[in-house]
C-alpha cells in the first residue's frame, strides 16, 4: 500500500512539475510542540528567551503556553535552545523570531517551523 502511494505521488509530481522527488518526513508520535523565541542583531548577535510548551491546541490554535515546560529537561533544553539560535544565525536573521520544534516521548526534537515574530 505505501509502495503504491509513493510511486502515484512520484507520477503526480513528474506530470504536475517535472520531478517526481518526494520528502519524506519521520512521523512522531504523541508530540510535544515546543517553541524557543530568539532575538537577533545587525552586529551577529543572537540569543534564545527560552523554551514554551504549546502541545495543548484546538482547532490548530494553541490553547494553553507552560514557561518553562515541565517535559523539557535541561539536556533538552540547552540542545533546543542551541539549535534555535543556530537557525537564526545560519539564515542570518536579524529581529524577534520564534523557532517552533515537534519533541517526541524520546525527547528527540524535530525543526517544523520559523515565524519572523514572536508569537503569543
Amino acid at each position: 500500500a505505501f509502495a503504491d502511494a509513493l510511486q502515484a505521488a512520484q507520477r503526480e509530481g513528474a506530470a504536475a512539475f517535472g520531478d517526481g522527488r518526494v520528502l519524506l518526513e519521520r512521523y512522531v508520535a504523541h508530540p510535544r510542540h515546543i517553541e524557543v523565541q530568539i532575538l537577533a542583531d545587525q552586529h551577529g548577535n543572537t540569543l534564545h528567551l527560552f523554551e514554551r510548551e504549546c502541545s495543548l491546541q484546538r482547532r490548530q490554535q494553541k490553547v494553553w503556553e507552560e514557561a518553562p515546560s515541565v517535559f523539557v529537561t535541561d539536556d533538552l533544553r540547552e540542545r533546543i535552545t542551541a539549535a534555535a539560535v543556530a537557525a537564526g544565525k545560519a539564515v542570518g536573521y536579524t529581529n524577534a523570531g520564534t523557532v517552533e520544534f515537534l519533541v517526541g516521548p524520546d525527547r528527540e526534537f524535530h525543526f517544523m517551523e520559523m515565524n519572523t515574530r514572536l508569537q503569543v
